[in-house]
């Protein structure tokens, strides 16, 4: 992807994400309860939860599909002025809108297997889908195989199908290597309203963090964006190496809030701080190597996103910033994916909602007042994990989380 313009793999990525947020909100939430019936060993729980969320998801998807196909263009007319890049974008969105209907449904099963600490399955699941997306975009984009060279429109079908391929395999594996009938999954419920109206209890609230947090994300980039093209260049490359280091943490800080709802569940709330403690240090193990790598050898990393050997030496100070904020932000994420596992969604978004607050004014501060350098800017990361951090382990330490149905 790296020979489209930057301008388009932009647009791939934000469009990709925004349309995915509010369906993996949703998944966190879902988990959380599968995660603490199977806790309490109500198993067939799981089952009816995994096919009402399924129900949810794809008519999400299908609003998402509808509206993306109605709205979309008229929207893009409004924020974009390049012709070109709107065209671009709405190619790319035309066909990008079909991997909802895949990828929501997908959230779900990760919702399962991570409710019920079978982690592995996603590893399998994330080697195929990474396999296929490389190969269907490879091949869609570039021409290969005698296909036609489609460019953004053939990364927007590549991945749709790279998506369908992953729900393929989570279809088969759990036909094949899951206990259906222990979990509920071997007979079809019809949609139970009440059910629903129950995970969105816990739900929304995740919806809502997880699109503020991502809204506020996009106005750094926004604000970014004053300070020049060389800012903003930097600032995607260093977004781009961070988005290795979040994935391996995410892995860690998910299944601590799965577990963290599963000894609840099992009523052994007594061992959860040992267990976030103990997710910590293993985060730690796997993500501060390799974030040292990455800022003992930054162009390394670097050449993977850019061949513009100035642009690598831009970005080396930005990078350095980012390294040494994942100090506070791995204890900072599992403690805050702790404090979801207790099913206390809507004081998990109230954290979130009043650290965002300090963020964005810190942000607005440094980067719209003063215009500092944007490796300063990067300080904001520091100061949100280190907030997010505090305010999590003091509730995880003194509130009723302990006291919490669902």
């Amino acid at each position: 992807m790296s020979s489209i313009s930057k301008n388009y793999s932009k647009i791939l990525v934000d469009t990709n994400v925004v349309i995915f947020m509010l369906a993996f909100g949703f998944s966190i939430g879902t988990q959380i309860l599968m995660a603490r019936r199977n806790g309490e060993g109500q198993y067939k729980e799981i089952g009816n939860l995994f096919y009402q969320g399924i129900y949810f998801q794809v008519g999400l998807a299908a609003v998402i599909f509808l509206l993306s196909y109605c709205c979309s263009p008229l929207i893009l007319k409004r924020i974009v002025a390049s012709e070109q890049i709107y065209e671009a974008a709405a190619d790319y969105l035309h066909w990008r809108v079909f991997g909802a209907l895949f990828s929501f449904s997908a959230v779900i099963f990760r919702a399962f297997f991570l409710g019920t600490t079978q982690t592995r399955t996603l590893t399998l699941n994330s080697v195929v889908m990474v396999l296929s997306n490389v190969v269907f975009n490879y091949i869609l984009i570039f021409g290969k195989l005698g296909l036609p060279a489609l460019g953004i429109a053939g990364a927007a079908i590549g991945s749709s199908l790279a998506e369908a391929v992953s729900l393929l395999f989570f279809v088969l594996y759990t036909r094949s290597r899951i206990d259906c009938r222990k979990y509920g999954l071997d007979s079809i419920p019809r949609i139970d309203f009440g059910v629903l109206k129950r995970m969105l209890n816990i739900s929304l609230w995740t919806m809502i963090q997880n699109f503020a947090s991502l809204s506020t994300w996009f106005l750094f980039f926004l604000y970014v964006e004053h300070l020049g093209e060389r800012p903003l260049a930097v600032t995607n490359l260093v977004r781009n190496v961070s988005g290795i280091l979040f994935m391996v943490l995410m892995a860690f800080a998910s299944t601590c809030g799965s577990l963290v709802s599963n000894q609840i569940g099992a009523g052994h709330s007594d061992s959860v701080i040992p267990t976030v403690r103990r997710h910590i240090y293993i985060a730690y193990l796997f993500v501060l190597p390799l974030a040292l790598f990455f800022a003992l050898f930054p162009k390394l990393i670097l050449s993977i996103y850019t061949d513009m050997p100035d642009l690598q030496q831009a970005a080396v100070h930005s990078l350095w910033v980012l390294c040494a904020s994942y100090l506070v932000m791995v204890p900072s994420n599992v403690y805050f994916q702790a404090v979801s596992g207790t099913g206390n969604t809507r004081t998990a978004l109230g954290l979130e909602m009043a650290v965002l607050v300090i963020y964005v004014g810190y942000i607005t501060y440094i980067v719209l007042y003063l215009q500092l350098d944007v490796a300063v800017c990067w300080t904001a990361e520091i100061l949100y994990a280190s907030l997010m951090l505090l305010f999590s382990r003091i509730y995880m330490r003194r509130g009723n989380w302990r006291e919490r149905k669902i």
